[in-house]
């Protein structure tokens, strides 16, 4: 399934899409080290994110946030890109600044996310 919209980090990615209903905060909701979402009032709680196309309505708070994401993608443990219905400045900015500091891209996208299936085979045009 190829999905455009709206670019917040241009960058192209294919992978497997992880549909979240609700939004998650990577700050105390993911494990950098791992990419195992680990908020336990989170319905994915136990599930990975790493090398997934993340799926969900946007994200949840703290500014802490970007930093979370921004050493999940230098580990090697973030989600290839993220696929949101609202935009989010914080995961944005964890986002650039892999590019400027590590030569990383995690796109990031914002669309109508409601064709996306779980599990579905995902390229991001």
């Amino acid at each position: 399934m190829k999905i455009s919209g709206h670019y917040l980090v241009k960058g192209t990615a294919e992978g497997i899409a992880l549909v979240l209903s609700e939004p998650l905060s990577f700050w105390g909701g993911v494990d950098a080290e791992t990419g195992q979402v680990i908020d336990h009032s989170h319905p994915a709680l136990g599930q990975n994110v790493a090398g997934r196309i993340l799926v969900m309505p946007c994200g949840r708070g703290s500014s802490s946030a970007s930093s979370v994401l921004l050493e999940a993608i230098r580990l090697g443990t973030a989600p290839r890109a993220i696929i949101l219905e609202r935009p989010d400045p914080i995961l944005t900015v964890g986002a650039l600044l892999a590019i400027k500091l590590y030569g990383i891209c995690c796109p990031i996208l914002v669309t109508d996310t409601r064709g996306i299936a779980q599990s579905a085979q995902v390229s991001l045009v």
